[in-house]
């Protein structure tokens, strides 16, 4: 399992405001996905003047923003593995988000800390 990228994501009902105060800080949209969940959520990839990215994504079924470490990896099962093998959990059971480009799942640790596990699809 190769890590392929490395960023913080924020999930928000609120995500526009987060957006803006990202851009207000020098970040610019790099690239907007829209086929989550059936087109529900939205996610923004945005990415600064030194090269550091952050996602905002959109959702409204989180009782209040959430913070998690974004792993892109090249073999989203062997990934997946590893982390439960560590004790992670899946809090939506064994639910896999899957997109016309990419698949992720949000997995928890043993201490509380969050993880988006995800996988780009090659066309």
């Amino acid at each position: 399992m190769k890590i392929t990228s490395f960023n913080p994501l924020i999930v928000s009902k609120d995500a526009e405001s987060i957006i803006q105060l990202f851009e207000d800080l020098g970040f610019e949209k790099t690239h907007t996905k829209t086929d989550i969940e059936g087109g529900e959520n939205v996610n923004v990839r945005m990415k600064d003047a030194n090269g550091f990215h952050v996602d905002v994504a959109s959702s409204d079924y989180v009782p209040q923003d959430l913070l998690s470490i974004r792993i892109n990896v090249d073999d989203f099962e062997k990934a997946y593995a590893f982390f439960l093998s560590r004790g992670f959990i899946n809090p939506r059971g064994d639910k896999i988000t899957e997109t016309s480009s990419s698949m992720d799942t949000y997995l928890i640790s043993p201490s509380g800390f969050a993880v988006t596990l995800c996988h780009h699809l090659k066309k």
